[in-house]
């Protein structure tokens, strides 16, 4: 290339590369170095310089002026430099220039494949530099081609995969497809930066909320979390910020014309939007959306767990198909759910009851009638039926004072009864054994052995036998 062409050329090369003209020029006096040392010799200390303005290259031999030359590569003696040079130094550098095309097709060719390398890793690294901030975001592209059943697709500058973890079953594709996925992570590879797709990610379902709803994206409304089993179902929290806006009606739109769009997208997937609550009953109970529980009772706050009536007819609606409903509700709030409908939990009120008279009956004077009572009123716990007070079960109908007190001492009598059948003591080992006490007898001698009780005298054992 003519000198007066390289520098429109580089300028050429920053403009559609972006790789600046200086550091080109830099990498092209590297070449020329390396070219000339592979032609002269790698002993030699070579320096290449390039005119920015004119493209003019220079090349030079260093050497060190010295006294006595014990190297000719890179020592000159101050005699043999003053003939070029008047003035010279000793201890000085001393440049040789060297005519360029000497050396100019090996440099040429070492040049070319540094440039073509630099911008592949320029290329490389402004891809890189693109999609890095991408993380998190829909993208557009078209199914290039398949490649161990992850799927590769076509985003123009890159390409992205789909691995088979990322890729929803129910959905299937053919090249030529367009298709859109989020950015799920991009890491720097060895042909460029791999970019991770998905379409079985949760926040590819907020990422088409917010692309769908206007108040979404203006903040309004906020999509608290999104709980997924990929192709079947999704459960959306929203919030709003604004108490004039309803964020369900703003995420549904009229007749359904936002929701629509992206259920559409998710290729029928079941999309449930749930209104968001600190209250930890309301939480639950618009988690398990579509069906509205009758009542919702935490049974207890440490294990979390709670249990949720519903009717009858709501019940499978409620678990949901093989209990996916109540699965996703269990992941959203983090609570442990109960789901029961009304004849179940009439069946468990009846049983519960029938075993709470039947264990009162097993009182001393208390007969059926008496454990209905008793029942009825509060009274069918024995622990706390033992640490009432007559007076108050003479509120109840048909008990006295007397019965009041005969009902409180056999709970208690009972509840000992239970207490001694359960707490059963440990068998003594044969150290610990004591053997029983013998009365003292006036015809008792010492036993000869220790621990062995005293043995009977004769005229006591006579006595008796007459």
């Amino acid at each position: 290339m003519n000198k007066n062409e390289l520098i429109p050329a580089l300028e050429q090369i920053e403009k559609d590369k972006g790789i600046p003209k200086e550091e080109i020029l830099k990498m092209i006096e590297q070449a020329l170095v390396s070219a000339y040392r592979k032609h002269a010799g790698q002993q030699f200390n070579v320096q290449a310089a390039i005119d920015p303005q004119t493209g003019t290259i220079r090349a030079y031999v260093v050497k060190t002026i010295v006294d006595t030359v014990l190297n000719t590569a890179v020592e000159i003696t101050a005699a043999e430099a003053n003939r070029t040079k008047i003035g010279v130094i000793e201890g000085g550098e001393f440049k040789i220039p060297v005519e360029a095309e000497d050396f100019a097709r090996i440099a040429a060719q070492t040049a070319k494949q540094v440039l073509i390398q630099k911008i592949r890793e320029t290329e490389r690294e402004s891809l890189y530099t693109e999609y890095k901030p991408k993380e998190g975001i829909l993208i557009n592209g078209t199914v290039q081609r398949f490649a161990n059943r992850n799927l590769i697709v076509d985003m123009g500058r890159n390409e992205g995969v789909i691995p088979v973890r990322e890729q929803v079953r129910r959905e299937h594709w053919m090249v030529g497809d367009r298709v859109r996925a989020l950015i799920l992570k991009v890491e720097k590879g060895p042909r460029g930066p791999e970019v991770i797709l998905s379409r079985a990610h949760p926040d590819f379902v907020k990422r088409l909320f917010e692309q769908e709803v206007p108040e979404i994206y203006e903040k309004t409304v906020e999509v608290m979390d999104v709980v997924r089993e990929a192709g079947f179902r999704s459960k959306v929290v929203v919030r709003s910020h604004n108490p004039k806006v309803d964020p369900i009606g703003a995420c549904v739109g009229v007749k359904g014309s936002r929701v629509r769009p992206i259920i559409n997208e998710l290729q029928g997937e079941r999309v449930d939007l749930v209104a968001y609550s600190l209250e930890a009953s309301t939480y639950i109970a618009n988690a398990l959306a579509p069906v509205k529980p009758l009542s919702v009772r935490i049974v207890s706050v440490e294990e979390k767990r709670a249990e949720v009536l519903v009717a009858n007819d709501q019940l499978p609606l409620a678990i949901g198909k093989a209990g996916q409903n109540v699965r996703l509700a269990n992941r959203l709030t983090g609570w442990n759910i109960d789901v029961r409908s009304e004849s179940q939990k009439k069946e468990e009120s009846q049983a519960t009851t029938a075993a709470r008279i039947d264990e009162l009956s097993q009182l001393d004077g208390v007969g059926p009638k008496t454990a209905d009572v008793l029942q009825k009123g509060g009274w069918g716990d024995i622990e706390r039926l033992a640490k009432a007070k007559p007076d108050d079960l003479t509120a109840l109908s048909g008990v006295g004072e007397k019965t009041a007190e005969k009902i409180i001492d056999a709970a208690k009598v009972y509840l000992e009864k239970k207490a001694a059948s359960t707490s059963v003591p440990p068998p003594a080992t044969p150290a610990e054994s004591v053997p029983a006490p013998v009365e003292p007898s006036a015809a008792a001698a010492p036993s000869d052995e220790p621990g062995q009780p005293p043995a009977a005298a004769p005229e006591a054992a006579e006595q008796k036998d007459a």
